[in-house]
């Protein structure tokens, strides 16, 4: 894996094959959509824009957009807002791949037993896994989601450590130092999704990326990887590290990622497993609208050939502690009108994915309700942390309590409904006029509909805004 600094970019020399632009034209578009026609790429490049015959976005038509797309919601899953209770448990911050979007991660050397300097990272051990997520379960939680850094010491299992320390030169060749160079053991891939399958709790975790570093050094598949996870207890995997499914965007946000073909061949080996799964998108950095619906086609295809993706999700780029902002390769993230327009134009586009998601750790709370009239139809989860996004820059906070949705829900005229992962189960929330309701999780192994937390501590710990 190649490594960039973001002083080594400038943003003048940055040009990309593909341009957004079409042969397509913004009306013909919206008459297809408003049609039900399936989508081109073409298509979406002019719903995106709002016509790539004019410059910036135009607000009449980007109405009309975003119209077409809330009555397509609602026409597809009705007025529902959904949402999951549950808990971001991320085992490290040691990684070394480098991506300039991101910054979550620590370089992994920090971590070393030897290494005196401070660092703000962290590694948890399968019994630290173990141990919040106990303390999650009574809180009512019936989801841990788990996504990491790429921790050299990090293998799928003991075999795994047996092959990688075979190699002659195995930092090198494979990125792999034994566990007892670090201060922490992170144990292994499979230890961990074992440790956080407490009581049936739903493990949702090992993205793409992830799965990647859990067999490299070997010839084993993602099937099989992922049937391995998946008897250590992995109900279902994440489909970030997505980014941007066009090879020369990655090029430049992270050079040292897997390839767009290999997170393909990834998430098939997920669903091959049996594993259901999500996919993301993360655009406003470098990116432009061929980019976006390029990537919309790679994931719709996908899901033409397997049906197992159960939910989109957009993720604006929050840009201000990254390198890619700090070196000046770009100004900021997308604008509001390009949120909503992705959040429309994925639904449109998606005519065999029917939930869409509006993360209000990346939008916050006021544009992110704006986003489910805007074709979303998920309201995220609980999270009760998170930490990618906060490193990032992020400034929405990390928890969100059940009685949270549902005065915000309730307030935009849609019901709230707690779901499960999968969405295959369901609990519509009766929101009541009494000023001392109360409300809880019910579908966790340990819920009993008791609020997340008492006052108290939701005045100390509560998302801001």
């Amino acid at each position: 894996m190649s490594r960039r600094s973001a002083a080594d970019l400038n943003a003048a020399d940055i040009s990309f094959e593909h341009t957004a632009e079409s042969d397509q034209s913004f009306e013909n578009a919206l008459a297809k959509a408003r049609d039900g026609d399936r989508l081109t790429v073409d298509d979406a490049v002019e719903l995106l824009t709002t016509g790539t015959d004019r410059d910036g976005i135009n607000h009449e038509r980007k109405e009309a957009v975003l119209e077409l797309a809330d009555r397509r919601r609602a026409e597809e899953v009705g007025d529902d807002v959904t949402f999951v209770a549950n808990l971001n448990n991320n085992v490290t911050t040691a990684c070394n791949v480098g991506c300039l979007f991101c910054n979550f991660k620590d370089t992994a050397h920090q971590f070393e037993a030897d290494h005196e300097a401070d660092h703000a990272g962290f590694t948890k051990t399968p019994a630290d896994s173990r141990r919040i997520v106990d303390d999650a379960l009574d809180l009512g939680i019936s989801e841990v989601c788990s996504v990491s850094g790429l921790h050299p010491a990090f293998a799928l299992n003991d075999e795994h450590h047996e092959i990688l320390a075979g190699y002659d030169e195995p930092a090198r060749a494979v990125n792999y130092k034994p566990p007892a160079v670090y201060a922490t053991d992170p144990g292994t891939y499979t230890e961990q999704i074992d440790a956080m399958s407490v009581d049936g709790v739903h493990v949702h975790s090992m993205t793409p990326e992830e799965a990647y570093h859990a067999r490299r050094g070997t010839d084993w598949s993602y099937e099989e990887v992922y049937r391995r996870l998946r008897t250590a207890g992995l109900n279902s995997a994440p489909g970030t590290a997505a980014e941007i499914l066009v090879e020369e965007v990655r090029d430049v946000i992270c050079p040292g990622k897997i390839s767009s073909d290999e997170w393909i061949e990834a998430m098939e080996g997920a669903m091959a497993a049996g594993l259901d799964t999500t996919a993301t998108i993360m655009y406003g950095h470098v990116d432009n609208a061929m980019h976006r619906a390029m990537h919309l086609k790679r994931v719709r295809d996908l899901q033409d050939r397997t049906g197992g993706i159960r939910e989109f999700v957009p993720l604006s780029f929050v840009h201000q502690n990254t390198p890619l902002y700090e070196h000046g390769v770009v100004d900021g993230g997308a604008s509001d009108a390009e949120d909503e327009l992705m959040i429309a134009v994925s639904r449109l586009f998606f005519d065999n994915i029917d939930n869409i998601q509006s993360s209000w750790v990346k939008y916050g709370d006021s544009k992110g309700l704006k986003l489910l009239n805007c074709g979303a139809n998920d309201f995220m989860g609980t999270i009760l942390s998170e930490e990618i996004t906060k490193r990032a820059g992020g400034s929405y906070g990390e928890f969100r309590g059940v009685g949270d949705y549902v005065e915000m829900i309730a307030a935009i005229g849609r019901r709230p409904v707690e779901r499960s992962t999968d969405y295959r189960t369901k609990r519509p929330i009766s929101v009541t006029d009494e000023d001392d309701a109360k409300y809880g999780p019910t579908l966790g192994p340990r819920a009993d509909g008791t609020p997340m937390l008492q006052p108290a501590d939701e005045d100390r710990i509560a998302a801001d805004d």
